[in-house]
């Protein structure tokens, strides 16, 4: 099977567009010092100078979670085989989704930035994260993730 790249905008009602034609997916990682890991966004992406979590979009047949590893791979140098999911947040506007895949991370990684969609990443607190310029629709989901993060670690 060869891989169909699902880089490319849907257009849905009234206009708005949304990156994936295949939907989209994030990976919001967590290391055993409880802290997450933020991407910086480029200036000249989607929403640029925001923060959110390294993610982007679904090939055709791609699971949520190959995508989000597999984005969170490219974008931070993550190494492989170091996580275990703990759960998905889906967003579904019918013609279009997007999946948050949270995950720890067995041990904390230095992350690298490994394309030019990022100018930074860094390890934040659970409690910082709404000190950040955050990306509009991550600043939405992050109370209801930030709770369940909460609910099934104690942190």
């Amino acid at each position: 099977m060869t891989r169909t790249s699902g880089d490319g905008w849907v257009e849905g009602p009234g206009g708005a567009r949304y990156w994936g034609r295949f939907g989209a997916a994030g990976l919001l990682i967590l290391e055993p010092g409880g802290t997450v890991l933020m991407q910086h966004r480029a200036a000249w992406s989607h929403f640029g100078g925001t923060w959110g979590i390294p993610g982007g979009a679904r090939d055709a047949g791609e699971t949520a979670w190959a995508a989000a590893v597999r984005e969170a791979t490219e974008e931070t140098g993550m190494p492989r085989g170091i996580l275990v999911e703990r759960f998905q947040s889906v967003l579904d506007l019918g013609f279009w989704s997007y999946t948050t895949v949270v995950a720890d991370a067995e041990r904390r990684f230095e992350p690298r930035l490994a394309d030019p969609e990022s100018i930074e990443l860094r390890w934040i607190a659970l409690a910082e994260v709404d000190d950040l310029p955050l990306h509009p629709r991550f600043a939405e989901s992050w109370p209801a993730l930030r709770g369940r993060i909460r609910a099934t670690s104690g942190r």
